[in-house]
């Protein structure tokens, strides 16, 4: 029973007082991309106040059905994450390993989405690239599309880095090099992650797509 434990290791002196050192880690790298999307959300705020009548012509030209087919995709595989959890705690390797691929699985659904958004930007020249004509009644909308493109493309850098990572511990999971539940600890790292990353699409998705 104690090799299924996690390794106490210096200088902690109980297991639960190490869990805690571990996930206080995490808070912090977190909490450092959370004051990143911070600033963006402010700076979207800003804008959104000093061009209000531009920023939502802008918004309505978006295509909602595809951010809210993602927006269900995310939450979907929120939900799988947590099962995961719960599960790695338990000790049950498969529906670990099952949850985690599949949460993966719908990241990249997620990724193949955008790009087919991005896409369809381009065709109707909507995106604000260099050497790509557009032609935006306003500078307000102008800067509404940069915003959308560096907040977009930013949060799916980090989702591609968490597909990366989910897909990593299914692996690790699924071939016992993680064993469970000592690895759970590890386990719910990479989900807290997941999670932030699905947290900043709910707020980006009625900010930019629905702004009223």
């Amino acid at each position: 029973m104690s090799q299924d434990l996690p390794r106490l290791k210096e200088p902690y002196s109980t297991r639960g007082q190490q869990r805690e050192a571990d996930m206080l880690g995490v808070y912090l790298f977190l909490a450092s991309e959370i004051m990143l999307f911070g600033g963006l959300f402010a700076v979207i705020f800003v804008a959104h106040y000093l061009h209000p009548e531009e920023f939502i012509a802008a918004s309505k030209k978006m295509h909602v059905a595809i951010g809210g087919a993602n927006t269900m995709i995310l939450l979907t595989s929120s939900a799988l994450v947590a099962i995961a959890v719960k599960a790695a705690r338990a000790g049950q390797t498969r529906p670990v390993s099952l949850c985690l691929a599949l949460a993966a699985v719908l990241g990249v659904a997620f990724l193949g989405l955008k790009a087919y958004e991005y896409w369809s930007e381009y065709q109707e020249g909507l995106l604000p690239l260099p050497g790509l004509h557009t032609d935006f009644a306003s500078p307000g909308e102008h800067l509404f599309m940069n915003i959308y493109l560096v907040a977009t493309s930013l949060h799916a850098l980090h989702l591609t880095i968490g597909v990366a990572v989910l897909g990593l511990f299914a692996w690790l999971v699924r071939s016992r090099r993680l064993k469970l539940p000592a690895g759970a600890t590890a386990t719910e790292t990479a989900a807290t992650y997941w999670h932030l990353v699905d947290i900043i699409w709910i707020f980006l998705f009625p900010v930019l797509y629905l702004a009223r």
